[in-house]
């Protein structure tokens, strides 16, 4: 692991990444090199957009208005004449919990498929799925305990930029690293991958907003 700063945008915070105890000075020392561009992203960090009834909100790449019932059901993706939207029981934070959990839900049922799919190609083993709340990587791989980790976040996105990060996760299982035998793993699995990529690095810290307390 090299030495880094990045940006935690749940607390918006800088944080100094070192491979060990040994290289903390120089990580605070590279931190303190990097003052102007820190200032630059701490300052462009989306303030939360926590769900509220009438706003509209990407869902699989589409806009989708939120609608509140007035009653304590859970919520619901559904289509009409006017488009996609959600509707959803509770007021305030239980509003927006609701709408978050039926996010969540679908992240998992689509992550889950998409990452069968794929580890299946590439005649891998079972792994088990989790769905995370972060707001700094969109998902990791474990894999020497068959685990992946991905971001609820990136079912507001595109399908086929979910679908990319669910085969980039999925080739860690064969390279851990991401050397030019890893991206053609993920080439063999989807094509050019570069167009997803830069849909997450343009248009992820705006998902990164969504959902959080009011």
């Amino acid at each position: 692991m090299r030495i880094a700063v990045r940006i935690d945008q749940r607390t918006r915070e800088a944080v100094a990444v070192a491979p060990g105890a040994r290289h903390l000075a120089t990580a605070v020392a590279f931190a303190r090199s990097k003052t102007d561009w820190i200032t630059e992203r701490l300052a462009a960090c989306m303030q939360p957009r926590p769900f509220r009834p009438e706003m509209a909100i990407p869902v699989a790449g589409r806009p989708t208005r939120l609608e509140a019932t007035g009653t304590a059901a859970a919520a619901r993706l559904v289509e009409t004449t006017e488009g996609q939207l959600i509707r959803a029981g509770g007021e305030g934070e239980a509003f927006g919990r609701r709408v978050e959990a039926l996010l969540k839900r679908r992240a998992r049922e689509a992550l889950t498929e998409r990452t069968h799919v794929h580890r299946t190609r590439l005649g891998q083993a079972p792994v088990r799925v989790s769905i995370v709340d972060t707001r700094s990587r969109w998902g990791s791989c474990s894999p020497h305990n068959r685990s992946i980790r991905y971001s609820w976040r990136v079912i507001m996105a595109p399908p086929e930029v979910l679908d990319y990060l669910a085969a980039h996760e999925v080739a860690h299982l064969v390279h851990a690293d991401h050397s030019p035998a890893y991206w053609a793993v993920v080439h063999d699995l989807i094509g050019d991958h570069r167009p997803h990529r830069r849909w997450l690095r343009d248009h992820g810290e705006a998902l990164h907003a969504w959902g959080g307390a009011t």
